[in-house]
């Protein structure tokens, strides 16, 4: 599996969509690890320490680690995610294994200073960039559409974490709630205006083969989801 971050940029705002895992981390869990996310970002002449907006699809190792990189940020998250990252289900090994606990006491700090904002279902966060509740890969999961130059695009984050899982209704095997797991995928098709091209799967590698990056420099390190992908998925 690849490991995905995104930037959502207008000329007045930008949004940055997961931080990734720390190498630390990465090392671990046995995980192959190439660059920081916060690193990574400044190759499109963002600077970590000044973003001002981060969205976290859900609490995983792999999705909000590093967040002290981001002394700016307002962290935006799913009151159900924090509620089942530091709840009851944390008592089982095997419902805890997606979390690293210094990251969620790094957000639970962030809370106390202000600096998480707290989302029910679905909200606009802002004109053309909304969050949406699915669940199933966790308490609190949530997927991103973002109006682009090409329509909406929905990013799926874990609700699906490869196009077959969603196109085949075929649950990924790390899961809270199978129903939940299911349903989203109906949302995924639903919020996506009925085309799967324009769905964007968690970790699934042929999403950099299916889109172009921004310049030659950046090929197989960032691509450009507000174009179309190469090849119908």
């Amino acid at each position: 599996m690849d490991f995905y971050v995104w930037v959502a940029k207008r000329s007045d705002r930008v949004f940055l969509i997961d931080t990734g895992m720390g190498e630390e981390t990465a090392k671990r869990r046995g995980e192959q690890f190439f660059r920081a996310p916060a690193d990574a970002i400044k190759l499109l002449d963002l600077d970590p320490e000044k973003l001002e907006d981060v969205i976290l699809t859900h609490m995983h190792y792999d999705h909000a680690g590093m967040l002290h990189r981001y002394p700016r940020a307002q962290f935006h998250l799913q009151d159900s995610e924090m509620a089942y990252a530091t709840g009851r289900c944390m008592c089982s090994r095997l419902m805890r294994r997606g979390y690293e606990i210094d990251d969620v006491l790094h957000l639970v700090r962030c809370v106390y200073a202000d600096r998480v904002t707290f989302h029910d279902q679905s909200v606009e966060i802002t004109s053309g960039l909304s969050v949406h509740r699915t669940g199933g890969h966790t308490g609190g999961q949530q997927v991103v559409r973002v109006w682009t130059e090409r329509g909406w695009v929905v990013l799926a984050s874990d609700a699906s974490h490869l196009y077959f899982n969603m196109q085949n209704g075929a649950p990924f095997p790390s899961v809270h709630r199978v129903d939940e797991m299911m349903e989203g995928y109906r949302i995924l098709y639903n919020l996506s205006g009925g085309s799967w091209d324009h769905v964007i799967p968690g970790h699934d590698p042929l999403v950099m083969q299916l889109y172009p990056a921004p310049s030659k420099d950046l090929e197989g390190i960032v691509v450009r989801l507000d174009k179309p992908p190469r090849v119908h998925s």
